[in-house]
């Protein structure tokens, strides 16, 4: 296997983005003017062996996205050791216009830089130009402490179950900053009718006494490993606020494939404090009445598999189930009373009765349409050679401006060849020494065993 790590980082004028859209309102973005946890993650992937490829999407408001790139390539210059190339709005274009040019339209909503579900696709469309054949999915927020971390994740990836189930994607377990895999959620009185901490620790402590590979019912987002077999043909769901990676799991489900839970594949996740839990709250609002609608509409297609809430207790299945309507409404009520941030619980509260819902009902099929574009999309895009090479010049383009500010102490200047992306993309491209991979990045790819499959068979649980 040729995995590639991708990991996004969220970046803003300021630490908590109150006045931004449900989709481009994240959990802790960085400001600007400050480096966040970024190279506290890329410090620990120097000690991890087999390392090749990594790329760093970097998301931001339009208004800063340059700087936001180029302060990302000045942290990332910090590791030599690395072979890291930024993605940013510039790239971004480039994979918007060649899009365009394959005649599969304007897809800046489903594919870019904006909500979580279109930056991983983002990361997805760009691995499979370059020609990865798996995806290591990290957060900026996480620290890496085991050496054989990518060893770990292409375990099992690409091989079979005993009944013959390729297994496509896996996910592994974070240990919190008190050294716990299990969620510090606390049972107050005020959650007694949103125990989502306790029904998760019910569940991970399960599959931690399971042989390594089970069947998942949770995904951490930032120790995901997707073969290219699976991410060609679903991608994330560009329409949910949060929640990204639990939902590609019910996806795969309901495309009749699954994610593998891997106990012996892990990382610490340190983030910063929240701004403001309502707000993160008013987002998992919308996040649950939207996979709920989205669950419910499924069931009324033929061509996908009924993908039933009972069938993912202790977690999540509760919070899919027609209750959670009412559930929310009084969490939210309890939460305003007791909770510090009450003037945001009480903006949630009436978020769940008013535009929560409406927005749910609006977009809960738009996912299953794009299904159909993101198959043709992948398969056009797959080892593109036009589109690699104007992803690697426009990445080494902005790596060698830095390297050359920071020789002669001057600002950075981005090189204007990579602002016009017509321009680079129409150049054509050469010969590559691998299919679809330009020069600059055959030497960084690993080649790492996924396993015997006898050993994969012994290690499952069925």
């Amino acid at each position: 296997m040729n995995p590639v790590v991708v990991i996004p980082t969220f970046v803003s004028t300021r630490s908590q983005r109150e006045g931004g859209s449900i989709i481009t309102t994240y959990d802790h973005p960085t400001p600007l003017s400050q480096e966040g946890d970024l190279p506290r993650c890329l410090e620990s992937l120097t000690k991890v062996e087999g390392i090749g490829q990594i790329i760093v999407l970097v998301a931001a408001e339009p208004s800063i996205a340059h700087k936001a790139a180029q302060k990302t390539q000045v942290i990332a210059a910090r590791f030599p050791e690395l072979h890291i190339a930024v993605i940013g709005a510039a790239e971004a274009g480039l994979v918007q216009q060649r899009m365009e040019q394959l005649g599969l339209g304007k897809l800046t909503r489903e594919v870019g830089l904006s909500g979580y579900g279109a930056v991983r696709n983002l990361g997805l469309v760009v691995a499979c130009a370059l020609g990865f054949d798996a995806v290591v999915f990290l957060d900026d927020d996480e620290v890496v402490t085991d050496a054989d971390f990518l060893r770990r994740a292409m375990y099992g990836l690409g091989k079979l179950t005993r009944k013959g189930i390729p297994i496509l994607a896996k996910t592994g377990f974070y240990y919190n900053s008190e050294g716990s895999y299990l969620s510090k959620s606390q049972n107050k009185w005020y959650n007694r009718f949103w125990q989502q901490g306790s029904a998760f620790n019910k569940w991970i402590e399960r599959a931690m006494n399971a042989p390594r590979l089970s069947r998942s019912n949770h995904v951490c987002g930032g120790c995901l490993a997707l073969h290219k077999e699976a991410f060609k043909r679903l991608s994330f769901d560009p329409w949910i606020p949060r929640g990204e990676d639990l939902d590609y799991m019910l996806d795969l489900r309901m495309y009749g494939s699954d994610i593998w839970f891997d106990n012996k594949w892990s990382l610490h996740h340190l983030p910063p404090e929240s701004a403001s839990e309502g707000t993160r709250f008013r987002q998992d609002i919308y996040r649950w009445l939207y996979e709920y609608r989205k669950m419910e509409y499924s069931r009324t297609q033929i061509d996908l598999m009924q993908v039933k809430p009972s069938s993912l207790e202790p977690y999540p299945g509760p919070f899919l189930e027609p209750s959670i309507v009412r559930r929310i409404r009084i969490t939210a009520f309890l939460r305003s009373l007791a909770r510090p941030d009450k003037k945001a619980y009480r903006k949630a509260a009436k978020a769940a009765r008013t535009e929560a819902a409406q927005y749910a009902q609006r977009n809960c099929t738009k996912y299953f349409e794009f299904q159909f574009v993101w198959s043709e999309l992948m398969s056009r895009i797959e080892g593109d050679q036009i589109l690699s090479t104007a992803l690697v010049r426009s990445a080494v383009s902005r790596a060698e401006a830095v390297a050359g500010a920071n020789a002669n102490g001057r600002v950075v200047e981005r090189d204007p060849r990579v602002e016009k992306a017509g321009d680079v993309v129409e150049a054509g491209a050469p010969t590559a020494p691998q299919a679809g991979v330009p020069e600059q990045l055959a030497a960084q790819y690993s080649n790492i065993d996924p396993g015997m499959t006898s050993e994969i068979r012994l290690n499952l649980a069925d």
